[in-house]
């Protein structure tokens, strides 16, 4: 029989203890401090049972609480990171440590000879970035961000939409990622830890986007805000203009009481708008351009025929379109590449990309100014 590919987990907090449910389980469902054995498969043909390719060797904390959580749950707990690191039937080290502490947890696992999946942020900057690929380079090891957030169903669903010019030519992209809890009063309300939205998640936001648009970026600007928080951004504003004309609005607010919907995509012959993670909502598409003729409406004091609703005989209601798709392929991937039969979906490059974005948009916050970024 052949040996499994064995991971151990560095951080068993949030997102720690979510990808010990997901790998004990071989589910891929990620629940904070859940039950693995309530865990469940998907229900897609599609999504690869982990099980059948993964083993979870086991974790380790600095919390003495999540260490008892895990051995509740019959994981394996190392004393401390040396000893996942002298383990040499571990073949992969899976990041979810605060922000701060990725790059030295990297080069450590790295010189180590493991392969690193390591949570996002990646790093705090690109530099750090960039000496972490040149000792995964000289250790001849795989480094893989879980930047993850493309296989998201609404980011699939904008996408298709995007790429297959279902509604027409796209023009405008908005995201919206709100809550009204502020920060998480942890390490993520800390700026010495890596804490604020930005790294949060403004980095899923710029990720899925520049997955997604491929043509070069041409100005950003960002506005942050420090409403619940000085010491951390807790509200992003980001305003993206590609090559071509297109505009892409994202925000990340933590601090707003009535949502607006998730994805709003605006077309030449059509408009999409997903209200909520659930994927619901709808997409408006115009069957007749030229038959736009309507009556003034009264639009506060004035009347306006310009913005008048258009006639309901030239709109045509569709449903989203709905896939299946392989909701552990992340997974799955950084497995095969490790073992030589994948190339890597997630790239450095990729990662550095979006890095380099965010520090554009820190510089343009700090400023006040757009910022070129891509000639």
């Amino acid at each position: 029989m052949e040996k499994k590919f064995r991971i151990a987990i560095v951080g068993c907090g949030g997102m720690g203890s979510g990808h010990a449910v997901a790998l004990k389980s071989g589910t891929g469902e990620t629940v904070y401090k859940g039950n693995v054995a309530d865990a469940k498969m998907p229900d897609s043909a599609m999504t690869t049972d982990l099980r059948d390719l993964i083993e979870l060797a086991g974790v380790t904390d600095i919390d003495p609480s999540r260490v008892s959580w895990a051995a509740s749950q019959g994981i394996f707990t190392y004393s401390d990171y040396e000893e996942v690191l002298a383990d040499k039937s571990v073949d992969a080290v899976l990041i979810a440590t605060p922000n701060h502490l990725h790059k030295p947890m990297a080069v450590q696992a790295l010189r180590a000879g493991k392969h690193v999946l390591c949570e996002k942020p990646v790093m705090l900057c690109s530099a750090d970035l960039l000496e972490v690929v040149k000792e995964a380079e000289k250790a001849g090891k795989v480094f893989y961000p879980r930047q993850n957030r493309e296989w998201d169903e609404d980011f699939l669903i904008i996408r298709k939409i995007y790429e297959e010019e279902l509604l027409g030519k796209t023009f405008e992209i908005r995201c919206r990622i709100m809550g009204a809890r502020g920060i998480p009063e942890d390490w993520r309300s800390k700026k010495e830890y890596g804490g604020g939205m930005m790294y949060d998640w403004g980095v899923h936001v710029i990720d899925r986007i520049v997955k997604m648009i491929d043509r070069p970026l041409n100005d950003v600007f960002c506005s942050l805000k420090y409403i619940t928080n000085e010491e951390c951004d807790d509200n992003v504003f980001i305003h993206f203009t590609f090559e071509g004309g297109l505009t892409v609005r994202l925000e990340v607010d933590t601090c707003h009481f009535v949502r607006l919907p998730l994805w709003n995509l605006f077309a030449d012959h059509g408009s999409a708008e997903i209200y909520s993670w659930n994927c619901d909502g709808k997409m408006m598409r115009l069957s007749s351009w030229q038959d736009k003729d309507a009556l003034p409406i009264i639009a506060g004091s004035g009347l306006t025929k310009t913005m008048a609703p258009r006639n309901q005989e030239t709109l045509t209601e569709l449903p989203l379109p709905r896939f299946d798709f392989d909701r552990n392929a992340l997974y799955k991937n950084f497995v095969e590449v490790c073992q030589g039969t994948a190339e890597q979906i997630i790239t450095t490059d990729h990662a550095l990309r979006v890095l380099k974005i965010m520090e554009a948009c820190f510089e343009s916050a700090e400023k006040g100014e757009v910022i070129r970024f891509e000639k």
